[in-house]
């Protein structure tokens, strides 16, 4: 005789529960505390119920908890590629039983290369930076002998002698596509827009800019690009437009460091009259909200920043459990996204 098959209701008569509580349970709801949880997997697994079947009790019982903190000098708001990273990264680590603290790095921490009040090095598993560019401190950090993991990075970062993990967004070839790309669609003269020595992504971007243009044998003319220190583009609302007024002669296309760079630009050249794109072309990177708002749309570059963040947990969860492993710099691919800002190419 067959067997019948195994219920909610069966796990939940066999523990004096509800059925509902034990759905929810079963479900992973956060209402149901972690004690009744572990009850409930186990009698799933012990009664053979489903999926629960071919599983041993240890591995899906919750972990000890443990810390994970989160440093950064610019916590992302919900504009910025990294709030929807941290999501990711938040849900993933949260599935291994971590639990992920919050800590702002101030300028005054940063150039006396202290931890925040609130930050115990003795009660963290692992550490994650974001928004983190500042190379000295960044040696203080990786000199801890905590398992870090790096978003992002400074620009002159050196990775023979870097002890720590780095994850980023593919930059180089995105940008060397995007400027081919307008190379082929006729466009003969380019500036760049964005400090290159902001972070390593910024410094990439920079990178394959330059080499589409080099082997186009297309020459760089600095007058036209606006490079300076990162600070600079927040210091005054006019700042660029003044600097833009100092531009003798304008290229056929500019590629900015990102979406922010790239629509204040935009505003900047609509208030001297200039049209985009028909007098010159405007590209972006990051694919934020402000990219579909602004018009004409931006050409920029797509970011998988919720794969970016779980791909983030994975590797500081890999080092956690193995911190002899070699260290590991690895890129996520991006996908260029033409839009109305580049008249013409395809």
């Amino acid at each position: 005789m067959t067997k019948e098959k195994v219920t909610i209701q069966d796990i939940a008569d066999a523990l004096g529960i509800s059925r509902n509580t034990a759905s929810k349970a079963l479900n992973g709801r956060s209402e149901i505390p972690e004690e009744t949880r572990n009850k409930v997997i186990k009698k799933a697994i012990e009664l053979k119920y489903k999926q629960f079947s071919y599983l041993e009790s240890d591995q899906l019982l919750s972990k000890n908890s443990g810390n994970i903190a989160l440093l950064t000098a610019n916590l992302p708001n919900t504009s910025h590629f990294g709030s929807t990273l941290i999501s990711g990264l938040e849900k993933q680590i949260s599935a291994e039983g971590y639990n992920l603290s919050f800590h702002i790095i101030r300028e005054v921490d940063q150039a006396s290369l202290s931890l925040p009040n609130n930050f115990d090095v003795s009660n963290v598993d692992g550490i994650i930076c974001i928004e983190l560019f500042n190379l000295a401190y960044s040696e203080m950090i990786t000199s801890l002998g905590v398992p870090t993991i790096f978003i992002d990075c400074a620009s002159t970062v050196c990775y023979p002698e870097f002890k720590a993990d780095i994850l980023l967004m593919e930059n180089q070839h995105s940008v060397y596509q995007l400027t081919r790309k307008l190379i082929a669609s006729g466009y003969n003269s380019f500036g760049f827009i964005g400090d290159y020595n902001h972070c390593l992504s910024f410094n990439e971007r920079w990178l394959g800019f330059n080499r589409a243009l080099s082997e186009a044998g297309i020459p760089l003319d600095p007058g036209q690009c606006i490079v300076e220190d990162d600070r600079l583009f927040f210091s005054t609302p006019t700042w660029l437009e003044e600097r833009l007024h100092e531009m003798q002669k304008l290229p056929s296309a500019f590629i900015c460091a990102n979406d922010f760079i790239a629509v204040s630009f935009m505003k900047a050249l609509k208030n001297k009259g200039i049209s985009v794109p028909h007098d010159v072309a405007v590209c972006g990177f990051d694919n934020g909200p402000e990219s579909m708002i602004v018009e004409p749309h931006l050409t920029t570059v797509h970011i998988y920043s919720n794969e970016m963040g779980v791909k983030a947990a994975e590797m500081l969860l890999s080092r956690i459990n193995d911190p002899e492993q070699p260290y590991q710099v690895s890129h996520i691919f991006t996908k260029p996204l033409i839009r109305e800002s580049t008249a013409g190419i395809g």
